[in-house]
């Protein structure tokens, strides 16, 4: 899943692909380096991004749908946790809604996913991505995250959406220490044993450049990002969501290929 933020603020790429043209360009060069889908977000969810109106994500995020539907044959995923810019992107050509949170932002979350009808990735998130680094606490990680994701999961489905339209996502950064991400992704059996394909985001997070102390910036934290991406894809998560394509698609096929040769 190749990320496509049309955000000025985004951790980043903020600002970088916010004209129409520009998220075009950058959503075929991602499809083109090897994207199954693509997930396109017009707020950002980064620790203490503000919020932004309907309209204003709406008028971010639609025009783009649209022509990629029009343009490309390719999975498009909108990342919005409103129930209004999921019917506008799904209208537009969207066939994927992911929330952040977990189909609870609104009264009418889990109602809008059962009429739409398409694949919903619920997520975990502590707080709200103002608050949601402030101190995050959990007694046991891992256990409270599946369990809070089969509750959502049994939630949806019964509001009626369909079990086989449902994906999970830990929520890797949202709410949670860097101890806290690297124990949700070194026990990922917990969550892919609930059934459902796991979707998880770590791309250029900033946790991965204090595990080597550099503090790196967004844009250089590619090794981690890599790092992470093949050990999921050896726990068994159906997808990874990535900024940088390209090299995670070379990483994930070659980490196979080896893995058919010892067979």
């Amino acid at each position: 899943m190749g990320v496509l933020n049309v955000t000025p603020d985004s951790f980043s790429d903020g600002g970088r692909f916010l004209g129409p043209d520009a998220a075009l360009a950058q959503a075929k060069a991602l499809i083109a380096a090897g994207a199954d889908m693509i997930d396109i977000g017009g707020e950002s969810t980064r620790p203490g991004a503000e919020p932004v109106s309907e309209a204003e994500e709406i008028a971010r995020v639609v025009p783009v749908v649209a022509a990629l539907a029009r343009e490309a044959r390719t999975t498009l995923s909108i990342d919005t946790m409103k129930p209004a810019v999921a019917r506008a992107a799904v209208a537009a050509g969207a066939t994927m809604w992911n929330d952040v949170t977990a189909l609870r932002h609104a009264d009418d979350s889990l109602a809008t996913a059962a009429a739409l009808g398409c694949e919903v990735v619920l997520m975990h998130m502590r707080g709200e991505p103002r608050t949601m680094q402030a101190s995050p606490r959990y007694d046991d990680v891992v256990a409270e995250v599946a369990g809070f994701l089969e509750g959502r999961a049994a939630a949806a489905m019964q509001a009626g959406v369909a079990r086989d339209r449902i994906w999970l996502d830990p929520g890797i950064g949202f709410g949670k220490t860097k101890g806290h991400n690297l124990a949700l992704i070194a026990n990922l059996e917990r969550l892919t044993a609930l059934g459902f394909p796991v979707l998880l985001g770590a791309s250029r997070k900033s946790f991965l450049g204090r595990i080597d102390g550099t503090a790196a910036a967004a844009d250089d934290r590619l090794g981690g990002s890599l790092a992470v991406a093949l050990a999921v894809a050896r726990a068994g998560v159906r997808a990874v969501r990535v900024h940088d394509v390209r090299e995670t698609v070379q990483a994930l096929a070659v980490q196979a290929a080896v893995a058919q040769a010892k067979a």
